[in-house]
């Protein structure tokens, strides 16, 4: 299991952006279990929406996400921050409430260097919540700003 100090270590994502509690599963190059504890004192909460609060399915993507770049990062692709590239087959099939557990699946599709593609699925008491595919670039801050990212 990848505990929070560690995940802090590995993602560059802060407070309240940083959407991965823990990971309970990893094989590296291959798949990712990670899980988001969902509370009411989250920030978006606050508008999205008013007396009826519902996490925004693109930060249940964004979550999907940053256990793929744990399990990127981990897999031992050098860099220091994770790119979306390509969000593709987004699914969203049940709100995702206060007092949630979400279960964060992620299997690698194909690696090309810095390139990864993955399918993710967010699931909620074994329910599937939202789907999607991804395509996300490891890289340096440093080497996309010069241009040189390979």
């Amino acid at each position: 299991m990848i505990n929070i100090m560690e995940i802090l270590k590995t993602l560059p994502h802060r407070y309240p952006f940083l959407m991965v509690d823990k990971v309970t599963e990893l094989v590296p190059g291959e798949s990712a279990v990670g899980i988001k504890n969902v509370t009411i004192n989250e920030p978006f909460f606050q508008g999205h929406f008013p007396g009826n609060p519902v996490m925004p399915g693109v930060l249940i993507v964004e979550a999907l996400a940053q256990v793929s770049g744990v399990l990127a990062f981990k897999s031992g692709v050098e860099g220091n921050t994770v790119y979306f590239m390509s969000i593709e087959k987004a699914k969203f099939r049940k709100p995702v409430l206060p007092g949630d557990c979400l279960q964060l699946i992620i299997k690698t599709i194909q690696k090309r260097g810095k390139v990864w593609r993955f399918s993710g699925r967010a699931t909620v008491d074994d329910n599937t919540v939202a789907e999607a595919e991804f395509t996300a670039m490891i890289t340096d801050v440093k080497d996309l700003v010069a241009g040189e990212v390979k």
